[in-house]
């Protein structure tokens, strides 16, 4: 059972890491995909794609370290 849950975590947070690093290409400018998205070139969504990224990063470490 915990090992599902553990699973689960980690997956989740694999998902956030890498929605987070996506976050922070558009809003860098440098993955403007799809063209008419609001969030290219929009810095607010830089740090809020980096927090993401984290938030995502602890997920997985907290999954990893905690759950046995």
């Amino acid at each position: 059972m915990m090992a599902i849950f553990r699973i689960l975590l980690t997956v989740l947070g694999v998902l956030a890491t890498v929605m987070g690093l996506i976050w922070m290409a558009q809003g860098s400018g440098l993955f403007p995909y799809p063209a008419s998205s609001f969030m290219i070139n929009q810095t607010p969504w830089i740090l809020r794609g980096g927090l993401l990224a984290l938030a995502g990063l602890a997920v997985i470490w907290a999954a990893r370290r905690f759950i046995r």
